[in-house]
């Protein structure tokens, strides 16, 4: 039965690995490319060269395969550096005092306090590492010349399979990010509609606040800022994706523009909006004056709240949608949608205004709501702005 399960979930896996350009398939990707850029490093290192300690050259084939060509070519330039720094560490101190325990304390003294210079970033282990390598193959060598050699030839490998494994993920599938700028939103945009769509309904009912459902809601919204973190990142990996990367040729070629302003300003806006979604439930969450839950005007305004933040659901939901090929039509739609919106944020005003509710004072919670509502809206207008401004100006530029 376990092994029936185990290959069910491997079966669905590779099912969606086929389906969508989505994780699954560029995992697989990575796997690939890794074992091909590792096979073609052996061999050039163990058939052609013959060398000592062949596997430095897959090793580091492997090692600076990376999400992105741009990540392939740093972290292969620190890569190279760091060991480079190591082995040359190494012969220095052999030469100069032998190979002796107070050589090894020395030389792993300074590496590990090299490792820590800020340029050479996650590689700075690699110093250390290639020290003690480069120490194992001294020691073992029958002579100086031929442990200088040796480390020598460390270096060369390491360069071979860096040079490999930039080459394989250059020409072979390099990977273009596009779609993730995307995810990172639709991520946001959805936890924001769920948030949202279990609220407004609950405002529409009379009795829709209670004190475990508001602290509830004030947790998840809370808990958006590592979707923010998520998107942010998201976005960061298709820009970097950009660079180096060849496909973006075909791209131009086709009337696609290497471009995602507008996708950064969409979570730049959509994080300050989650903030205004968490201040909001915070409001909701301190409670309400006893004295005019019952009231009729207490009702009505909870009431079109609701609306309004019905018709903010129904914006994250389209954003939660967004896709490339269909951004125009989406674009115009969602500042229709917003359109609609702020004639439901009017009513909403207009009708707490001409009410009796006492909107200036600080122990109700109906002045400090309008606020927030206010500050929604204003977000929201902005971020539907700003996606078809930049849809026009990426449908004005010419073709390359």
């Amino acid at each position: 039965m376990a092994a029936q399960g185990w290959s069910a979930r491997v079966g669905q896996w590779l099912r969606r690995a086929a389906r969508s350009d989505g994780h699954e398939r560029h995992t697989l990707a990575l796997i690939g490319k890794s074992t091909l850029a590792a096979g073609i490093s052996w061999v050039i290192a163990h058939d052609l060269m013959q060398a000592t300690s062949p596997a430095f050259a897959p090793f580091s084939a492997v090692l600076i395969m990376q999400v992105t060509v741009y990540r392939s070519v740093t972290q292969a330039l620190r890569y190279v550096g760091a060991v480079s720094v190591g082995v040359a560490l190494q012969a220095a101190l052999g030469l100069l005092a032998g190979p002796d325990l107070l050589t090894f304390v020395l030389m792993a003294l300074f590496a590990l306090t090299i490792g820590r210079w800020r340029p050479l970033g996650s590689q700075g282990s690699q110093v250390a590492t290639a020290a003690f390598f480069a120490f194992s193959t001294y020691v073992s060598a029958s002579s100086s010349d031929q442990a200088l050699k040796q480390l020598g030839q460390i270096i060369l490998l390491v360069f071979i399979g860096c040079g490999v494994g930039v080459l394989v993920n250059l020409l072979v599938l390099p990977p273009l990010r596009y779609r993730s700028a995307e995810y990172g939103i639709h991520t946001l945009a959805q936890s924001l509609c769920d948030l949202l769509s279990d609220i407004y309904p609950a405002l529409r009912q009379e009795e829709g606040l209670e004190k475990e459902r508001t602290a509830h809601w004030r947790q998840r919204a809370a808990s958006l800022g590592s979707m923010v973190t998520q998107a942010q990142a998201s976005m960061n990996t298709a820009r970097e994706s950009v660079h180096y990367n060849p496909r973006r040729l075909f791209r131009r070629k086709h009337g696609h523009h290497v471009t995602f302003d507008g996708y950064q300003a969409v979570v730049d806006a959509l994080e300050r909006v989650s903030y205004q979604v968490a201040s909001m439930t915070r409001s909701l969450d301190q409670g309400q004056n006893e004295d005019e839950r019952s009231g009729r005007d207490h009702r009505r305004f909870f009431h079109a709240y609701g609306d309004f933040l019905a018709s903010l659901a129904h914006i994250t939901g389209l954003f939660g949608e967004i896709d490339e090929d269909h951004l125009q039509d989406q674009a115009e739609q969602l500042c229709a949608s917003a359109g609609e919106a702020q004639e439901i944020h009017n009513r909403l005003t207009q009708g707490a205004q001409d009410s009796s509710l006492r909107l200036s004072d600080p122990s109700c919670p109906y002045g400090i709501l309008l606020a927030e509502a206010a500050r929604l809206m204003d977000e929201f207008q902005y971020t539907c702005d700003v996606l078809q401004q930049g849809v026009a100006h990426a449908t004005q530029q010419p073709s390359r």
